[in-house]
């Protein structure tokens, strides 16, 4: 089927509808991933958006339950180059093809998406339209153009869990055949002692889930807006703030609930976690032009010098400069731009980085920081 993509600005891109026949409306960025495009899809923190890769072939080696990172795909819509009609995988059960379509999610492909990723980079990142239902250019600009700005908008009540649950490392080694724990992602057995971690939703991964059970944590998930006295009383050991999407302004319930958490437990967050957090310590945040979406950004660990590759999925940034250096360490850069990857307090048990340690492109460079939670969690309670 025929599909079309316009964008605010007026620019078309034509080409060939795949996944699910309709429309998809959301905000137009550009992943650089080589790999991932499962994972990729079903990460909640593209909740509200299109994503375009960059690879020029998608979908050659399939999908399968075991790599998604929430119950579902969250992106509005894909867009790539060359979209493979087979899967050539051990691993595959179902065609990205079927899959996508599954799940409601539109394709477009056959179209230059490296004049399209140039668009955006040199104009930034802009509300969209994909259609297989409609081709009158007019309609879809106009269209496109009533789209609501992500700037301003509180997605993570939208995607986040609507009541509380334990997560079984156990349950999901089930579901997934043992890959993980043949690979060492998931260990059933731990001598050390579990310690009791109560993470937030905003729009939380598996993985991240996996890689503190992997750290002898007993993991309970709570919805994005529970309140710090009810975190409390869980008496949590410390307590995750979870990657997400949208906009970390409007979500004041949160940052309220991490400022009375402060000094009370040991706080980890990551993403959305982490922006929250710069704006609990008092700092502001700002919209970057074209965001950070890849798995091969090189960030530098400020504290010992050290150049991790990492994955990153994330519009919004700490600005450095609204946070008080007396009481606040900057501990990691992105060597791209500069832009604030991670940050420490000097006195209090809190930590973020923007990153996604969970992702591991590197493949291991920053699985020292669930480490460090736990380190954290076991001095705190010593």
């Amino acid at each position: 089927m025929q599909a079309t993509l316009a964008l605010e600005d007026g620019r078309i891109f034509a080409g060939e509808g795949y996944g699910a026949p309709g429309e998809a409306l959301g905000e137009v960025v550009f992943n650089t991933s080589l790999t991932g495009y499962q994972e990729i899809a079903t990460d909640p923190s593209y909740a509200g958006q299109i994503v375009v890769l960059t690879n020029p072939q998608i979908g050659n080696y399939g999908t399968n339950q075991a790599d998604n990172e929430a119950a579902k795909p969250y992106i509005e819509g894909l867009i790539v180059r060359e979209f493979s009609p087979v899967s050539s995988n051990w691993r595959s059960e179902q065609v990205t093809d079927e899959y996508m379509e599954r799940y409601s999610v539109p394709v477009l492909a056959e179209i230059d998406t490296r004049a399209l990723v140039r668009h955006l980079r040199t104009h930034g990142v802009m509300r969209g339209v994909i259609s297989t239902s409609e081709s009158d250019p007019e309609k879809l600009i106009a269209k496109a153009r009533s789209i609501r700005k992500m700037d301003g908008t509180d997605l993570a009540r939208v995607v986040s869990t609507k009541s509380s649950y334990s997560f079984a490392a156990e349950d999901e080694l089930a579901q997934s055949n043992d890959s993980l724990l043949s690979t060492g992602f998931i260990q059933k057995e731990d001598a050390r002692e579990r310690l009791h971690v109560v993470a937030y939703d905003f729009g939380i991964k598996r993985n991240i889930l996996r890689m503190l059970t992997r750290e002898g944590c007993s993991v309970t998930v709570v919805p994005a807006e529970t309140r710090a006295e009810e975190v409390l009383a869980l008496k949590p050991d410390g307590v995750f703030l979870s990657n997400g999407p949208g906009d970390p302004e409007p979500v004041d319930y949160a940052v309220k609930a991490i400022q009375e958490m402060m000094g009370r437990t040991p706080i980890f967050g990551i993403c959305l976690g982490h922006q929250l957090t710069g704006l609990a310590l008092g700092g502001k945040t700002y919209k970057l032009k074209f965001g950070h979406h890849g798995g091969n950004h090189p960030v530098k660990n400020m504290t010992n010098g050290k150049v991790e590759i990492t994955a990153h999925n994330h519009n919004f940034a700490v600005d450095p400069d609204s946070i008080n250096a007396n009481d606040v360490e900057l501990t990691h850069v992105d060597l791209n731009d500069n832009t604030l990857e991670g940050l420490r307090h000097k006195t209090l048990p809190l930590f973020s980085v923007q990153y996604h340690p969970e992702a591991a492109p590197g493949p291991h460079d920053s699985n020292y920081l669930f480490h460090d939670f736990r380190r954290l969690m076991e001095e705190w309670k010593g």
